[in-house]
C-alpha cells in the first residue's frame, strides 16, 4: 500500500485531465498552481480539483507562481514526437514551452520537479535537445536524473513508454526509479460488461479486421508469420527498388521504362501511361527519391519472399479477399502476436496508419490522441473501448471526463498515467523531503486511481 507523504504543495503545469494531480494528491499534496491552455479542459479541471488553471503559461509572470515543494509538467510533446516534423525548440508555439518551464524554476526553486514526455526526446536532434535541458537543470543546481517507463510494468494493460525526468536541489543519491511490479496484466481489467460504445466500428475497418482474420486462418500451421510488417501490395510486385525507385526511373525516362514489372498485388505495368503507372504503385513506391532508405527497402525484400514462398496459399486469399480494393493503410498488417491462437477476434487491434495492428490483451497498444480512429478496438466485442474504460488505462478512473468521445480520447491520450507518476513521486519525495514511512498508509481503494 502507498503512503502518504503530507504538506507538500505542488504546482500542475500543461495540467490536460490531470493525471500529476491525481497522483500527487493520493499521496497528500495540495495543489497551489495549475495552466491548462484548453478551454474545455481548463474548465473540467476545475470541476475535478476545485482550483481553476490559468490559461496560456506565455503569458504568465514566473514569480507570480505560489510557493511550492514540486514542479510537474507533462510539457507539450508534439515538437518533439516521431509522428510529427520533430521541430523540437524550434517549434514556435509549443517547443520553447520547457524554458517556460526552466524560467517558474528558476523563479521559485522548488525541492524537486517531475518532467513527462515522448520518448523520442531522448535522441531528438541526434540527443542535443536533451543535452541543452538538463544543462539548464543542472544549470539551476539540480542534481537530475532520467529514464523511460511504461504503464504495463506497474500492474496496467497498456504498452505507453514514456521519458521521465526528475530533479532535486538536495541531490539524488537516496533516489531509486521504482521497480517494475511483479505478475501479468489484461486488458479485460478495465474493460466493463456494462459498457456502452459511444460510436461504431466503421464498417470499413470491420471488414478489414474480417479479411486480415481470414488471412491469420488461410496460413498453414507450419507456416511462422512474419514479425514485420506485411505490406499485401507487395504480393505480386516487381517494380525495381533496391538501386533505383520507380518514381525516379518514370521521372528520367518514362513510363516505358517501366513496362517490364509489375506494380501492387503483381498489376502489369507494360503500356501505362504516367499517371497510371503511379496509380499502380504502392503508395511507398510513389515518391520522387532516387533511393529508398534501408528500412523501406527491407520492408519490401522480406515481404516478396514471404509471398515468393507462400504465393500458394496466398493468391486464393488475394482473389476472395479483394483487399486492393481497400485503402493502403488495410492493405497493411502487424502480427503482435507470435506463437498465439491465429484468431484475430481473441486480441486488441488497432487501426493505424502503418496497418492493422494485433496484439495481445496482456499489452494493449498506446492510446492515442491524434485521431480517435486509433482508439483500440476490442476484437471479441468487435467495438472500440469507451472513454471510461481508456480513463483506467490512464489510472485516471474516477474523474470526470469530457462530453463528447471525440474530446475524452484526445485528452486520454494526451494524458500522463497517474499510476506511474505516483511511484516516482514516492521514491522523489522520500529522497529529497525524507519522509520515508513516517506518513499514514493509505489503502489502495481510497486513491482515485484505477488500477
Amino acid at each position: 500500500m502507498p503512503t502518504i507523504r503530507q504538506n507538500f504543495r505542488f504546482v500542475d503545469l500543461f495540467a490536460g485531465l490531470g493525471g500529476f494531480h491525481v497522483a500527487l494528491s493520493a499521496l497528500g499534496g495540495t495543489v497551489v498552481f495549475a495552466a491548462e491552455w484548453e478551454a474545455r479542459l481548463n474548465q473540467l479541471y476545475e470541476t475535478n480539483f476545485g482550483i481553476r488553471p490559468w490559461a496560456d503559461v506565455n503569458d504568465l509572470d514566473p514569480t507570480a507562481v505560489p510557493d511550492h515543494e514540486i514542479l510537474t509538467a507533462g510539457f507539450p510533446c508534439q515538437p518533439f514526437s516521431k509522428a510529427g516534423e520533430q521541430l523540437g525548440f524550434a517549434h514556435t508555439l509549443q517547443g520553447q514551452l520547457f524554458f517556460k518551464v526552466r524560467d517558474i524554476l528558476r523563479a521559485k526553486m522548488p525541492s524537486m520537479f517531475i518532467l513527462e514526455n515522448v520518448p523520442n526526446i531522448l535522441r531528438h536532434q541526434k540527443g542535443e535537445t536533451l543535452r541543452t535541458m538538463l544543462s539548464e537543470l543542472r544549470g539551476l543546481g539540480y542534481d537530475v536524473a532520467i529514464t523511460r517507463l511504461s504503464p504495463h510494468q506497474f500492474g496496467i494493460p497498456q504498452v505507453r513508454d514514456r521519458a521521465y525526468i526528475v530533479g532535486s536541489r538536495s541531490g539524488l543519491s537516496g533516489f531509486a526509479w521504482p521497480a517494475a511490479e511483479s505478475g501479468t496484466t489484461d486488458i479485460r481489467s478495465v474493460l466493463s460488461s456494462e459498457s456502452v460504445p459511444t460510436r461504431p466500428v466503421p464498417a470499413q475497418t470491420l471488414r478489414a479486421i474480417d479479411i486480415w482474420g481470414d488471412f491469420l486462418k488461410s496460413a498453414p500451421v507450419d507456416v511462422k508469420l512474419p514479425s514485420f510488417p506485411i505490406w499485401a501490395m507487395e504480393f505480386g510486385a516487381t517494380y525495381p527498388y533496391e538501386t533505383e525507385t520507380p518514381a525516379a526511373l518514370l521521372a528520367e525516362l518514362g513510363s516505358e521504362a517501366l513496362n517490364a514489372h509489375k506494380g501492387s498485388f503483381g498489376r502489369s505495368l507494360k503500356g501505362l501511361g504516367d499517371s497510371e503507372v503511379l496509380k499502380a504503385l504502392p503508395s511507398h513506391g510513389r515518391r520522387l527519391e532516387y533511393e529508398f532508405p534501408s528500412w523501406k527497402r527491407s520492408f519490401i525484400r522480406q515481404n516478396r519472399d514471404f509471398y515468393a514462398a507462400n504465393s500458394q496459399w496466398i493468391d486464393p486469399w488475394l482473389k476472395r479477399s479483394r483487399i486492393d480494393q481497400l485503402p493502403s493503410s488495410f492493405q497493411k498488417f502487424e502480427w503482435n502476436a507470435q506463437g498465439g491462437r491465429r484468431d484475430i477476434e481473441e486480441y486488441v487491434i488497432q487501426a493505424r496508419a502503418s496497418g492493422i495492428r494485433v496484439k495481445r490483451t496482456t499489452t494493449a497498444p498506446s492510446l492515442i490522441a491524434m485521431t480517435t480512429s486509433q482508439v483500440p478496438i476490442i476484437g471479441w466485442e468487435k467495438r472500440y473501448m469507451t472513454p471510461i474504460e481508456c480513463a483506467k488505462l490512464q489510472s485516471l478512473g474516477g474523474i470526470e471526463l469530457p462530453e463528447l468521445d471525440l474530446h475524452a480520447y484526445k485528452a486520454l491520450g494526451n494524458a500522463v498515467n497517474a499510476r506511474v507518476v505516483q511511484r516516482i513521486a514516492e521514491q522523489l519525495i522520500d529522497c529529497t523531503l525524507g519522509l520515508g514511512d513516517e506518513g499514514e498508509r493509505l489503502d489502495e481503494e481510497s486513491l482515485e486511481i484505477a488500477a
